[in-house]
C-alpha cells in the first residue's frame, strides 16, 4: 500500500439517515492528508469529450448521441483528443424498473450496452450520468442514493468510462430540489453555553464570553448565543473558494484531573440556514480530535427556546483540553455519497478505468475533499441554463451577475489552482459553451483559452452538425496548440500572476469585477510556459499591462521544470498560439497593448 492509498473501508448509504461516519478518513480533519481513498487512481489529465446537457438538455437521444459520434470522428476532433462520448440527464425510465436503471425506450430504445458499443466501435469512450440523490436534477426517480451497488454493475456492465455524477434531491442537504428543512442536517444548533461537570468540576461556559469562533461564518448574537455553525454553501458566485469555509465553536476547559467528565449543552435548534440540528462535538484541536457525538439534537419549539441536551460523556486529560461544537457534515456527507459510488464501481470491476466526474456545483467547496474520490469538481452551478434542443443551439453569455456565465466560473476557477494537479484531479468550471447563441468569436477563443490554460477539463457542449472542419468554431475547438496546454504532461494549472484590480495577492483574492486585465502563467513540461493576456472587460484596453522574468519564477518558479535555465535564458522566443507568429524577446518582458473586448492573447515562452 502506497503512502497516498488507504485501505478499503465498507461503505454504506440509506435514504433514512444520513451515514454513520466511523472511519476518520472520511472525516473534515483528513481532508488535507492528501491521501486519496478506494484507491483512485491519479495521474489522470483532464477529460475530453463531448457532454448531451447543453445541446440538448432531456431531449438528447440515442439517433442524436450516435450522430455526435460520427461528428467527433469526421471533425478529426478524436485526433486531438476529444474522445468521451457522454450522455447526461433525460435518458432513463423515470422510474426504476425491479430495482435497476433501464433506458427510455423511445429516446433510446437499442438500450446503452448497444450504444455503447456502437461508440466503442468508433474508438471513442462512453459515458453517463447520474445523482447522490433519491433523483436526477431533471426529475427521474432513480438516484443512485442507496442503489450504488447495483447502479455501478449496470455501468459496468454497460461499458461505461466516464460517469458525471449531480447532487440533485440529495437527502443530506438542502441541494436544488431537496426539502429546505434538510438545513437541520447541514448546520450545529444554537449555542449559548456548555455545562462541563465531574472530579469536583461542575463549570458553565458562556458561548459569547467564553467560547471562541474558528474559521469564518459563526456569529456572536447580541441575544448571548452562537449562530451559523455550519459549512458555507459554495453554490453561489459570492462566496470566495480561497480560505475557512467552515466555522466552529471551542472552549477551553481546565480540569485537575484526568477522566471521564459529561458536557451539556444549552442549545436551540432549527431546520433552516443557519440554525440546524446536527451537533459534532470532539475534544482536541483539529489534527488530533476525538469525536464523541456526531447526530441530530431534538428540535426545540423555536430557534431560540433553549433547552440543556442529554450528557455526552468524554475523556479530559489533566490540565486544558479544548472542546469543539461544529457540523462539517455538510463536506463529510457528501465525500461519504461520492465514496460510495466509487466503492461500488472498485466492487463491480477492480480493474476499472472509469473517470468520476463530481457535480455538486461546489456546495460543499469539493476543492478540499474531492480529490480523495473523483478526477474532476464542478466548482459553481451550471455555465448556462439556457439549454439548446435539436435545431436550436441554445445561449451563453460572457458575464451574469449569478453563475451562469463564463466569467462567472471562470473568476472563481482562477485562484483555484493549488488545489488541482496530477496528484488531485481538477476544478470543473463546467462544459465549453463555445458554438452556442450569444457569444462572439473573441468571447469562445478567449473562453478556450482560460479552460485550456486552468486544466478545466474540455466538454464540448454543442451541436457538432452545426461545425464544419476549418470553420471559426472548428478552429477554436481544435486548436492543437492550446489543447496541449490543457493535456501538458507536467499537469500543473495556470496561476494568476497579475491583476489590474489587485496586484498585491493577484493569486489569490476573488475578483467579480471583470473591468480588468489578467495574466496567467502555466508551467509546461519541456521547461516552456505559457502566458495567457485576458480582458475580461467590454471595452478595449489601451493600457500597457506586462508580466517580467522575475514576476513569473516568483509566483510559479517552484513548479517550473527548470526555473534557473529559464532565469538565465540569453533571449524567449514568443509563440502566439492562435496565429502561430513567432517573436524573439530579449529582454524578459512580456506584454500586451490595445486588447479588445473580451480578448486574449495566449503565447508559449521557449528559453534560448
Amino acid at each position: 500500500m502506497s503512502n497516498n492509498e488507504v485501505k478499503k473501508s465498507s461503505i454504506a448509504t440509506s435514504r433514512t439517515a444520513p451515514a454513520v461516519l466511523s472511519d476518520a478518513e472520511y472525516m473534515f480533519p483528513a481532508f488535507t492528508n492528501d491521501k486519496v481513498l478506494l484507491n483512485k487512481k491519479k495521474d489522470r489529465l483532464p477529460a475530453m469529450g463531448w457532454n448531451s446537457w447543453n445541446a440538448f438538455g432531456s431531449k438528447n437521444s440515442e439517433a442524436l448521441t450516435k450522430a455526435m459520434a460520427d461528428a467527433i470522428i469526421d471533425l478529426e476532433l478524436d485526433k486531438l483528443g476529444y474522445k468521451y462520448v457522454v450522455l447526461d440527464d433525460g435518458c432513463y425510465k423515470s422510474e426504476r424498473v425491479d430495482g435497476l436503471l433501464s433506458n427510455e425506450t423511445v429516446k433510446f430504445p437499442s438500450g446503452f450496452k448497444s450504444l455503447s458499443d456502437y461508440i466503442h466501435s468508433k474508438g471513442l469512450l462512453f459515458g453517463m450520468y447520474n445523482d447522490i440523490g433519491t433523483n436526477l436534477c431533471a426529475g427521474a426517480a432513480v438516484g443512485t442514493c442507496g442503489y450504488e451497488d447495483v447502479d455501478t454493475q449496470s455501468y459496468v456492465d454497460w461499458g461505461v468510462d466516464f460517469l458525471k455524477v449531480d447532487n440533485c434531491y440529495y437527502l443530506w442537504d438542502n441541494a436544488t430540489f431537496s426539502d429546505e428543512t434538510n438545513a437541520k442536517y447541514t448546520y450545529a444548533p444554537n449555542i449559548r453555553s456548555i455545562t462541563v461537570s465531574g472530579a469536583d468540576v461542575d463549570q458553565t461556559l458562556s458561548a459569547v464570553n467564553d467560547g471562541k469562533l474558528l474559521g469564518n461564518g459563526a456569529v456572536k448574537s447580541e441575544d448571548d448565543y452562537v449562530t451559523n455553525i455550519g459549512t458555507f454553501d459554495g453554490t453561489h458566485g459570492d462566496v470566495t473558494p480561497i480560505g475557512e469555509l467552515w466555522s466552529e465553536l471551542a472552549f477551553t476547559v481546565d480540569v485537575p484531573e484526568a477522566g471521564e467528565y459529561a458536557i451539556t449543552v444549552n442549545y436551540a435548534s432549527g431546520e433552516e440556514v443557519g440554525t440546524g440540528r446536527w451537533l459534532q462535538l470532539a475534544v482536541g484541536n483539529i489534527e488530533n480530535e476525538v469525536r464523541y457525538f456526531d447526530d441530530l439534537l431534538p428540535l426545540t419549539e423555536t430557534k431560540t427556546s433553549f433547552i440543556n441536551s442529554e450528557e455526552i460523556i468524554v475523556s479530559l486529560a489533566k490540565g486544558e483540553n479544548v472542546i469543539r461544537l461544529m457540523n462539517h457534515r455538510r463536506q463529510e456527507n457528501t465525500l461519504n455519497s461520492y465514496a460510495a459510488f466509487l466503492e461500488g464501481l472498485n466492487a463491480a470491476d477492480p480493474n476499472h478505468e472509469i473517470v468520476l466526474s463530481i457535480c455538486e456545483w461546489g456546495k460543499t467547496h469539493p476543492h478540499h475533499w474531492g480529490y480523495k474520490v473523483g478526477d474532476s469538481w464542478r466548482i459553481l452551478n451550471d455555465i448556462t441554463f439556457n439549454v439548446g434542443s435539436d435545431g436550436d443551439p441554445g445561449k451563453a453569455v460572457w458575464s451574469d451577475d449569478y453563475t451562469a456565465s463564463i466569467t462567472s466560473q471562470y473568476n472563481k476557477a482562477v485562484i483555484m489552482d493549488e488545489f488541482a494537479g496530477l496528484d488531485k484531479g481538477w476544478n470543473d468550471p463546467d462544459m465549453l459553451v463555445i458554438g452556442m447563441d450569444g457569444l462572439t468569436q473573441t468571447m469562445n477563443e478567449t473562453h478556450m483559452a482560460m479552460w485550456c490554460m486552468m486544466n478545466a477539463p474540455l466538454m464540448l457542449g454543442m451541436d457538432l452538425r452545426r461545425v464544419k472542419k476549418g470553420d471559426e468554431i472548428w478552429n477554436i475547438i481544435a486548436n492543437k496548440e492550446l489543447i496541449q496546454l490543457n493535456q501538458d504532461p507536467l499537469g500543473i494549472q495556470a496561476k494568476r500572476i497579475y491583476c489590474s484590480l489587485d496586484q498585491e495577492n493577484p493569486d489569490t483574492v476573488y475578483v467579480k469585477d471583470n473591468n480588468r486585465v489578467d495574466i496567467l502563467a502555466k508551467p509546461l513540461a519541456n521547461g516552456d510556459i505559457a502566458l495567457s493576456f485576458i480582458n475580461l472587460s467590454d471595452e478595449l484596453e489601451s493600457n500597457v499591462h506586462q508580466v517580467d522574468v522575475e514576476l513569473i519564477i516568483k509566483y510559479i518558479g517552484d513548479k517550473m521544470v527548470n526555473a534557473d535555465q529559464f532565469k538565465n535564458a540569453r533571449n524567449f522566443t514568443v509563440t502566439d498560439l492562435w496565429t502561430g507568429n513567432q517573436e524573439t524577446n530579449d529582454n524578459g518582458i512580456f506584454s500586451v497593448k490595445d486588447l479588445n473586448a473580451h480578448d486574449n492573447l495566449t503565447v508559449r515562452v521557449t528559453p534560448n
